[in-house]
């Protein structure tokens, strides 16, 4: 019965007792706690109220973790690296550094001699006095070396493919054909042009070398030989390399390679639809002039600017003649008309070490070997070249170690002068320390020099070839009101094979 005037009371809940839940478990816990004692923990746990065995159980199993995972603990030590492994494994860190992708494989054609060692000799020959001997005709080929030339990248990129051993770089060469990505084509391309001297000898020597060799039967030869090669048919030489560093090289069969891959030293002389940025890469010249093996500075260069070459040039060369006119009664400034020769060569060696700017302007072609021979100088080079093409632009900024100056405003008299004495001594050791930063890609004698990095411009081509051959696996004939890859110098109509 309730009593008058006070609510009845609610019954009384049996009290629910729930046990505080175990501390979360690290990974593998059952590989840390013995399994006896967690056993034991079990079946000592009450169902109303904890007791005191299972509080000491707890503490005890507590304290043996604290243990395990403190850092000193070698079983920690191994959790840890356990733990990071398979993080690893599972995840890739943002913060670690990628693995280095595997080397392009590629392989070196094995020419005939006479398109490699056999250049040499005949430029060598060609050169000979009348009744001497030639020395380069009974050398080995592992002796002979290659004359000193501007264009000499192709002998490095043949010695280096000749080179066996493990080495960092980006391109393996394979001995298997079937394992190649690319072809290499190791025809000395800019030497062959040359080896008929301007000024023969006096008398062509006994062999007559000079009057029988011809470049461009050697260039038809060598088409002829590479059309009866397998790989070379198969994809119409898209995964195939040249080098034709001098404008003029392989000029009689430019057509006929130019869905290769070309290694040139710019695009003076040829079509866009024989060679591009996209497909092609630029190479740095050999520089003529020894390097300068001193430190930045100012003090030691007296001269404003120095030019010394040919006045007279064809096309957009003639922007020498009349930069000749506006400076040559400049005070501080050094330009002279010169044609190569080894004493030119001591002469400009003296003067672009003298100089803090280096004048490049555009001769036959937009660039020469005189823009190298500055950087390696540590003269600031000052290039007056609108259609100029550099090497190496994804990894080296021009803008920081060179001076651009639009041709139409080089012309102008008082300008050029006028704006390199505003330059600050500071600025110029800003622009030497730069240049010093990428002065190896620019000397081939550098073992982390061009060499290296030509190889790796030329690996960055092989998706684009993957890409096109593929391409035109499946393409038809087409009419001629669309647009194609022009630009990249993808094969015509012609040159593909349908379906029957």
């Amino acid at each position: 019965m309730w009593e008058r005037g006070r609510p009845p009371r609610k019954p009384r809940p049996s009290p629910i007792i729930v046990p505080p839940p175990p501390p979360s478990p690290p990974p593998r816990l059952n590989l840390l706690l013995p399994r006896s004692l967690l056993a034991l923990a079990a079946r000592a746990m009450p169902s109303r109220r904890p007791s005191p065995v299972l509080l000491l159980l707890l503490a005890l199993a507590l304290a043996l973790l604290f243990l395990l995972l403190s850092p000193s603990s070698p079983s920690a030590s191994r959790l840890s690296r356990s733990l990071a492994s398979g993080s690893a494994s599972a995840f890739s860190s943002p913060a670690s550094p990628a693995a280095p992708p595997a080397p392009v494989k590629i392989y070196m054609y094995d020419l005939p001699p006479k398109f490699t060692y056999g250049v040499v000799r005949s430029y060598t020959a060609a050169r000979a006095p009348s009744g001497s001997a030639d020395a380069a005709a009974v050398l080995p080929d592992e002796q002979l070396r290659y004359p000193g030339h501007q264009h000499s990248a192709e002998w490095w990129l043949f010695k280096d493919l000749l080179r066996r051993g493990p080495r960092d770089r980006p391109v393996a060469r394979v001995d298997d054909p079937r394992d190649a990505d690319l072809f290499y084509v190791p025809f000395f391309s800019s030497l062959s042009l040359v080896v008929n001297p301007i000024r023969p000898p006096v008398a062509a020597n006994a062999s007559g070398v000079a009057a029988a060799y011809s470049d461009e039967a050697m260039q038809k030869e060598l088409l002829e030989w590479l059309e009866r090669q397998p790989y070379w048919r198969r994809h119409r030489g898209r995964d195939h390399v040249f080098i034709c560093q001098d404008p003029n090289a392989l000029y009689s069969v430019i057509d006929r390679i130019s869905n290769a891959i070309l290694l040139v030293s710019d695009f003076g002389r040829l079509r866009s639809d024989q060679a591009s940025l996209v497909k092609d890469v630029i190479l740095p010249y050999s520089h003529r002039i020894n390097s300068f093996k001193g430190d930045v500075g100012v003090d030691g260069r007296p001269s404003l600017l120095f030019f010394m070459g040919n006045r007279y040039r064809k096309e957009g060369g003639k922007v020498r003649d009349a930069l000749f006119q506006i400076l040559e009664n400049e005070e501080d400034v050094t330009i002279k008309h010169g044609a190569q020769s080894r004493e030119s060569r001591r002469a400009a060696t003296r003067g672009m070490h003298s100089s803090k700017f280096c004048l490049h302007p555009a001769g036959d072609t937009p660039s020469a070997c005189r823009l190298f021979d500055a950087l390696v100088s540590l003269c600031v080079p000052v290039i007056v070249s609108d259609y100029i093409e550099l090497p190496f632009e994804d990894v080296i900024d021009y803008s920081s170690i060179s001076i651009f100056v639009g041709t139409s405003k080089a012309v102008q008299p008082g300008y050029l002068t006028s704006m390199l004495r505003r330059v600050s001594s500071e600025r110029i050791l800003e622009y030497q320390r730069e240049i010093k930063k990428v002065k190896r890609f620019f000397e081939y004698e550098d073992p982390n020099g061009p060499v290296n990095e030509i190889w790796r411009q030329v690996s960055l081509k092989v998706p684009l070839v993957k890409l096109l051959t593929n391409r035109n696996k499946r393409l038809v004939e087409r009419g001629t009101n669309g647009t194609d890859c022009s630009c990249i110098c993808s094969a015509t109509p012609t040159d593909m094979t349908t379906a029957g």
